[in-house]
């Protein structure tokens, strides 16, 4: 079928893309190799397509498909959707990805190079020809203008001849195999597609399950991320994944999206809805109840569908206040402990299956955890943990928040609902870095938990790099108690340099028996009722204190985050959290991360470390990440490999 032919095709909607195709991600680079190959008459591979009824076709975009028969491409999206870009200098209706990637692509009539658009090197020079421009204007007019722009007869034959040649692109025929007959379900099609796929992504159980639903219902995908846009406007970012989860947890008890092939669309839709309400109460009760008011100290992730059909079974209503703190108590103990860090999914099913006995659902969901921890008393030693992206961070945010821990220059209750640009949160190191780092101290034991602690922003600023015992005294008189609100050891001697690792040691000690006391009595029921909090969903989102231990870095990987999302490219992973696979252990926490790389199948995983040392820079190695040490490499990376820009 000729190139021409299969565009008009699309146009027409007799050709799309199926639903559970991913988005395009090739960069200019493969897009130039393309188009150098067709013209030279090199092999480029042929089509895959799987013709099916329109009516039960689920296809992405909002284009309208024909009537009849509709044939949806299952291999080679990225070189169709790069020619359709170049030949119709737009990209077509099922496009989801950066049309910089063939945008601006020139060909050298003397040289027979293609390159993308560069001002110093091309501007005025007639022997550089807009290959888009070729295509929508015409042979014709494009050798009437160059015969104008070049003045002279000699190799004009040669220079039409290669105009002809690479215009005639269009007539170039592709090679289509054709997937039909009833027989071919949207599962067996799915596993031809991972089979001739096999140097991607393959797909995953939850595309092929959303591409069925959506098969049924166009606006699944749609509809599902209104939610998701809902919540990140609260503050909360989840993918479309994980509500899939949610929704396959209260509609059929189960975790393996297998589970949703015999669902009813009327059955999915009431799911999704029910899901929504459900999801909002956890969030509203997690952040009024827990002080876990925004999406990094949000936790466990992959306990909401637990606890979504754990609400769900019970019309979203607890018997009492103590039911609802034992349900928190086992939630915070999930993403203490990593109970979903590893198999998720199998982790899930077990959990989901303990509350089918509604009668001991608690008591069997918390004897899981103690099976698999031992005991759930919190020790010293947990606290080592440094950087804010350890999964004791969101504890010790969330006892500032519950203890009603107070500021050190202001002597108010700290919370995230304080008025005024100078009383936002931020974290605080009580040892400063520039004094730890002058006597000899480590990254991990400048950035130890235990010299955490959360200040309004003029406190913060107001204290800046003084050493504790120049500074405590004078706030303790001040406003009496401050500091035993924010578990410091009130032995003078510990807030000299010099002690510093006996400071971290014994705050660790106050800190575990404070959660300890906390979780203890959350657990028991003896925590008390709080006044009635605001919905997550009115007003502003809650501030967010620094995730990492230094402004100055956070502010870096934020600009670096934004810059690749410029680029038309996924925005990464902060203080992503790289487990065993295995075991699920954390095995160290990456400023900012792609693990399933920038282009998706495409490209090996990537992270960002800032001011990190040889050994996450050997696990990274070890588990086949291309890593960058700073921001400006990192560019470079995505520029010349990713984009093909430079």
């Amino acid at each position: 079928m000729k190139v021409s032919t299969i565009l008009d095709h699309i146009d027409s909607g007799s050709m799309a893309l199926p639903e559970f195709q991913r988005g395009y991600v090739w960069n200019r680079k493969q897009v130039k190799d393309l188009v150098d190959s067709l013209y030279r008459k090199h092999p480029v591979g042929s089509l895959l397509v799987w013709e099916t009824k329109t009516e039960t076709a689920a296809a992405r975009g909002d284009g309208k498909l024909s009537a009849g028969n509709v044939k949806l491409i299952l291999d080679g999206q990225q070189r169709i959707t790069s020619l359709y870009g170049l030949i119709r200098g737009k990209e077509p209706k099922f496009f989801d990805g950066n049309n910089l990637a063939f945008t601006g692509l020139y060909f050298n009539l003397d040289t027979e190079e293609f390159e993308f658009y560069a001002p110093l090197k091309m501007k005025d020079n007639p022997f550089w020809i807009e290959v888009s421009k070729l295509m929508l204007d015409g042979l014709g007019a494009t050798i009437s203008t160059l015969i104008k722009n070049l003045k002279f007869e000699e190799n004009q034959g040669k220079y039409i001849q290669r105009l002809t040649e690479l215009e005639g692109i269009k007539n170039i025929a592709f090679h289509v195999d054709e997937v039909t007959g009833e027989d071919k379900t949207v599962d067996v099609v799915v596993d031809i597609f991972n089979r001739v796929n096999s140097g991607g992504t393959k797909l995953s159980k939850g595309d092929l399950a959303l591409a069925k639903i959506c098969g049924e219902w166009t606006e699944a995908r749609d509809e599902m991320k209104k939610c998701l846009t809902k919540w990140r406007n609260a503050g909360f970012y989840f993918k479309l994944e994980w509500l899939l989860r949610c929704v396959n947890g209260i509609v059929t008890g189960e975790s393996l999206f297998s589970y949703l092939k015999d669902v009813s669309i009327v059955d999915f839709q009431e799911g999704l809805k029910t899901a929504e309400r459900r999801i909002d109460t956890v969030l509203n009760l997690v952040s009024s109840r827990l002080g876990l008011d925004h999406d990094r100290v949000l936790g466990s992730r992959y306990s909401f569908p637990v606890l979504v059909k754990y609400l769900d079974d019970r019309n979203g209503k607890f018997d009492d206040a103590s039911e609802r703190d034992k349900l928190l108590f086992w939630y915070i103990h999930t993403f203490l402990w990593g109970r979903y860090a590893g198999s998720t999914e199998s982790v899930l099913a077990q959990d989901l299956n303990h509350i089918k006995d509604k009668a001991n659902a608690l008591d069997n969901i918390v004897e899981q955890l103690r099976t698999n921890r031992g005991s759930l008393k919190l020790e010293n030693r947990d606290f080592i943990g440094w950087s804010s992206g350890a999964r004791f961070y969101p504890l010790l945010y969330m006892l500032t928040r519950v203890w009603k821990a107070r500021d050190l220059g202001m002597g108010i209750e700290l919370s995230n609902a304080l008025l005024g640009k100078m009383n936002t949160l931020e974290v605080h190191h009580v040892f400063p870095k520039s004094i730890l780092y002058d006597a000899g101290h480590t990254r991990p034991e400048v950035n130890a938990l235990a010299n955490f602690m959360f200040l309004t922003k003029e406190t913060n600023l107001e204290i800046s790099n003084k050493n504790p015992i120049d500074y405590f005294s004078y706030y303790e008189e001040k406003n009496p108690g401050v500091l035993n609100s924010q578990w410091i050891p009130m032995d003078e001697s510990l807030w000299k340099i010099e002690n510093y690792r006996d400071f971290l040691n014994e705050r660790r000690n106050l800190l575990a028996n404070a959660a300890n006391k906390f979780l203890e009595s959350l657990y028991h029921g003896g925590i008390p009722e709080i006044a009635e909090q605001p919905s997550i969903f009115e007003g502003e989102p809650a501030v967010i204190p620094g995730s990492f231990s230094d402004r100055e870095e956070e502010e870096q990987i934020l600009q670096c985050n934004t810059w690749v999302e410029e680029q038309g490219l996924p925005v990464g992973e902060m203080q992503f959290e790289l487990c065993c696979i295995e075991s699920g252990d954390p095995l160290a926490i990456i400023d900012l991360a792609w693990p399933d790389g920038l282009q998706v199948g495409l490209s090996q995983p990537v992270a960002v470390i800032l001011n990190e040392g040889e050994e996450i820079e050997g696990i990274l190695n070890r588990l086949g990440y291309r890593f960058f040490i700073n921001i400006e490499s990192f560019k470079r990376y995505v520029e010349v490999e990713i984009l093909a820009v430079v």
